[in-house]
């Protein structure tokens, strides 16, 4: 199975879809089928299930950094899908395509989020 995201004109994931085996083997295939079905005009990257962060969690060959959702962004440039960014203040890491803080999430097993006013996490209570 393949996984496919389909992109508006403005590169924001609109949906992603599978792909059988059986109808697709390479990502040119799985364009060509998914445009048949939906029309030939339609933009299609794959993205895989197994990547985050620029790793393919399995041992296998990462793809575009991250698997795509619904509402990311893919970056032509990177050939790469990343989340829309969270707080301002944050910025991409190119190896990974992941957003992050200006400071580090603190590693004390407790649960944080982030508070762009005072720029700093938050502990959950």
């Amino acid at each position: 199975m393949a996984h496919f995201a389909q992109l508006n004109n403005k590169n924001i994931v609109e949906r992603v879809l599978t792909v059988n085996d059986n109808d697709a083997l390479t990502e040119s295939e799985g364009i060509i089928f998914l445009q048949s079905l939906y029309g030939p005009n339609e933009d299609w990257k794959q993205t895989s299930y197994n990547t985050y962060g620029g790793v393919h969690k399995l041992g296998g060959t990462p793809l575009r950094k991250n698997f795509a959702g619904v509402g990311y962004i893919y970056d032509r440039d990177r050939d790469a899908f990343y989340e829309p960014k969270p707080y301002p203040s944050w910025t991409l890491n190119e190896d990974t395509c992941l957003w992050g803080a200006p400071v580090a999430y603190p590693d004390d097993g407790n649960l944080y989020e982030w508070n762009e006013t005072d720029q700093q996490w938050e502990e959950v209570t």
